[in-house]
């Protein structure tokens, strides 16, 4: 009898605490499932507050006064319109984009930053090996704004009075000289591309940027140079220089009556310049859904798409994953060209 009494004793004296951290467990579990129970409804009331919480950065990343300022600017009103909240157009240029492009790769991912970026955005990986973010990881495409013909042109008193022309002097050892806004930019790289591919001899002659390049297109320095329309259409229109072919698959509105490279006896050559606007990975899907929509939205509206018609823009829009794609593909291509060309940064 004491036996079993002193046995009883000692399983209360031992069990007790058990018994106390099982009970101790078992709310903490409970507590926990309550507060994962509430996540996806901080996830929702996050995504359903955005944008309310600040102004919505749009980082334009060259200086003012080019193309990807003014498509940022284009957009600010239709885009605050959309939202119902403030669009702030910041302009980071430098090092072809890749300064205000690395700037949003590494802000807080909370749908109040974006960017507007410009066809070199697919070139700098390949150009530019230490740039201090990843193009494809810490980056998601949010739309492709539009795209645009580049134009290749010649002197208003040069030979080349015919796209033709200009292929069959760079058929010969001389060549043809061309110039372009700079060393690895689009333009630069569509040359390379097509010349490599035909064995055409065309010499590169890299500018400073769009205003030294047309200064000596015009004064007939460079014999042939190739730019957006944006750049070159002004001194097309006074006659200076004389349009010989553009660079996109099908013909651009604006120039009606210029033919394509492709439609010129290079079939498949499509080359164009392109805007996008990408936010830092990570962003709330909802958030870059939304966004995505109110771009769309913006894109449809009639003196918007007319405002970029003006700049030589043809609107694209889209859905993320298409943007996504696209952009890819383009990072893909010109790697390539790059690479066979051994072409370096300045």
């Amino acid at each position: 009898m004491n036996t079993t009494l002193r046995t009883l004793q000692f399983l209360r004296h031992h069990l007790q605490p058990l018994r106390q951290g099982a009970a101790q467990w078992s709310a903490a579990f409970v507590t926990l499932a309550a507060l994962a129970s509430l996540w996806p409804s901080a996830a929702v009331a996050q995504a359903t507050a955005w944008p309310k919480a600040q102004p919505i950065k749009l980082v334009a990343v060259f200086p003012p006064g080019g193309s990807v300022d003014q498509v940022a600017r284009i957009l600010q009103p239709a885009l605050q319109q959309q939202l119902g909240q403030t669009v702030v157009v910041d302009n980071r240029g430098g090092a072809s984009g890749s300064i205000g492009t690395g700037l949003v790769a590494k802000a807080e991912p909370d749908g109040y930053t974006f960017a507007v970026v410009f066809d070199t955005h697919a070139v700098n990986p390949a150009l530019q090996p230490s740039m201090p973010f990843d193009t494809r990881r810490d980056l998601a495409s949010v739309v492709i704004i539009g795209t645009s013909a580049m134009v290749i042109a010649a002197h208003a008193d040069s030979p080349y009075k015919t796209f033709a022309d200009a292929v069959a002097a760079a058929r010969t050892r001389n060549g043809v000289p061309y110039g372009t806004i700079g060393n690895g930019s689009l333009g630069h790289l569509a040359v390379s591309l097509l010349g490599r591919a035909n064995n055409l001899n065309f010499q590169h002659v890299p500018y400073r940027g769009g205003g030294p390049l047309m200064n000596d297109a015009v004064a007939g320095h460079v014999p042939v140079s190739i730019g957006s329309v944006f750049l070159l259409k002004p001194h097309m229109d006074t006659g200076k220089i004389r349009p010989l072919a553009v660079t996109t698959s099908r013909r651009v509105a604006a120039l009606p009556s210029v033919p394509t490279v492709a439609e010129s006896g290079f079939a498949g050559f499509d080359a164009p310049a392109w805007w996008a606007v990408v936010a830092p990975a990570r962003t709330p899907p909802d958030v870059l859904r939304q966004m995505n929509e109110a771009l769309n939205a913006a894109l449809r509206q009639p003196d918007v798409a007319t405002r970029l018609a003006g700049q030589g823009i043809e609107v694209r829009g889209g859905t993320a994953e298409a943007a996504r794609s696209f952009i890819e593909g383009q990072i893909d291509t010109w790697a390539k060209v790059v690479k066979d060309n051994d072409i370096k940064a300045d």
